[in-house]
């Protein structure tokens, strides 16, 4: 059958090892470094590709995916109607209503809109109430149609060029949260409408934090889309660093905050790439300027605080696929000092992968227990967790394969 659905006997589906040679070379990968990622041979890689193999069991297929940053799992196996995309999580309830918020512009106002400070309280309030949830889609989803809203109005609403500002800032801040909701969520274009939307607001705002806020999370959407934006999400990240730079020596906790961020930002691109050097020293100056802010500050839109760059370390080895540096790492991070629930829990994921990346797999599957107990809901829409665990499902160890199954159970990607 021919791409388009019409019999073609001369056509032949590629094979599952041509794939593979494709995705490895699309990215610039040698096979010497697939095979170290994978803890295999070069010639195992080479006759794979060569269909001098039969194609891998399952455990194997998700650890190549893993290794070439495959997002949908049809790319690498050809089967579209067994297709699971590894970084998409469920949709939830509140999806829908969160989208008609953000998509609407109604033409006339019909109540009076609240004032910039206002929204900003209910802003905070937000911000405080998705740290301490182990829920945390759940608060956000019943809170941001009404802010959305409301923000969209108080930016119509502005009477002088203070007020306006001020209500940009706001609403960018919006934007901001609702990434938070939509990441991993089925509506990758919504996610982009709102980053996008989020770094024009704060450019109207002319606000060094809000610019700033808003440019680490745009960064962070090119990253995630894949090698083909890596450059796009270094040049957001530079720009954002430059245009800050001149404000850092008089700045505040929270400017400081979110340029340490964006240095972290570029470190975790970096070691994306496998740029193990960059990686480490950009690492380096985000720890100097977390040592500037007050011990106890915790950024709550990023979460950069002297706390959390144990964490970002556990990640830039994991993204370098060093599985004992990513265990040493995890051993030498404090997750008692982080106040955030979601964030606590993303800690736990890293420090799951990179278990698996040292061969800990008990480990792994255990540390993906602490993360559900921490916070459902970031393990329940995490990629690298699901990716994990139905990997485990598979396992050739009963035992863990019972723990895995369980727990993909009550995230909901396996059926009870």
């Amino acid at each position: 059958m021919s791409p388009d659905g019409t019999p073609d006997p001369g056509y032949a589906p590629v094979a599952f090892g041509q794939r593979m040679q494709i995705l490895r070379e699309r990215r610039g990968m040698t096979r010497e470094v697939l095979a170290g990622l994978l803890g295999m041979s070069v010639d195992w890689v080479k006759d794979m590709e060569r269909g001098r193999s039969r194609a891998p069991g399952v455990d194997m297929v998700f650890r190549i995916a893993d290794a070439l940053r495959v997002r949908e799992l049809a790319d690498l196996t050809g089967r579209p109607d067994r297709n699971i995309d590894l970084f998409v999580g469920p949709g939830h309830p509140q999806l829908a209503a969160v989208r008609a918020a953000v998509d609407a512009f109604p033409a006339t106002m019909d109540s009076a809109p609240p004032r910039p400070e206002h929204l900003a309280a209910r802003l905070t309030r937000a911000w405080t109430a998705r740290h301490k949830s182990p829920n945390h889609r759940d608060i956000l989803g019943a809170l941001l149609p009404d802010l959305i809203r409301d923000a969209q109005l108080a930016v119509r609403a502005a009477e002088t060029p203070v007020d306006w500002r001020a209500a940009q800032a706001i609403l960018a801040e919006v934007y901001s949260l609702s990434q938070f909701f939509l990441a991993y969520q089925p509506d990758a274009p919504l996610l982009w409408r709102v980053a996008e939307r989020s770094m024009v607001a704060a450019q109207q705002s002319d606000d060094p934090h809000t610019i700033g806020v808003s440019a680490w999370l745009l960064a962070q959407a090119h990253r995630d889309t894949g090698p083909a934006h890596y450059d796009t999400a270094d040049s957001v990240t530079r720009d954002a660093l430059a245009y800050l730079q001149p404000h850092l020596p008089d700045a505040d906790d929270r400017v400081l905050a979110i340029a340490g961020a964006l240095e972290f930002e570029a470190s975790y691109t970096a070691a994306r790439r496998g740029q193990k050097g960059t990686a480490w020293r950009r690492w380096d100056v985000a720890r100097e300027m977390a040592n500037r802010l007050p011990v106890d500050y915790f950024h709550p839109v990023t979460s950069f605080s002297r706390a959390i760059l144990g964490a970002h370390a556990v990640t830039v080895a994991v993204e370098l696929h060093s599985g004992p540096e990513s265990v040493r790492q995890a051993a030498r991070a404090d997750l008692s000092t982080i106040p955030s629930h979601p964030r606590r829990a993303r800690h736990r994921i890293e420090e799951a992968r990179g278990y698996r990346l040292d061969g800990q797999h008990e480990a792994a599957v255990a540390t993906l227990e602490k993360a559900h107990a921490s916070a459902p809901d970031t393990i329940r829409y995490n990629g690298y967790a699901r990716s994990l665990l139905l990997e485990e499902t598979e396992s050739k160890s009963a035992a863990r394969r019972r723990r895995a199954s369980d727990l993909a159970v009550r995230i909901g990607i396996l059926a009870a």
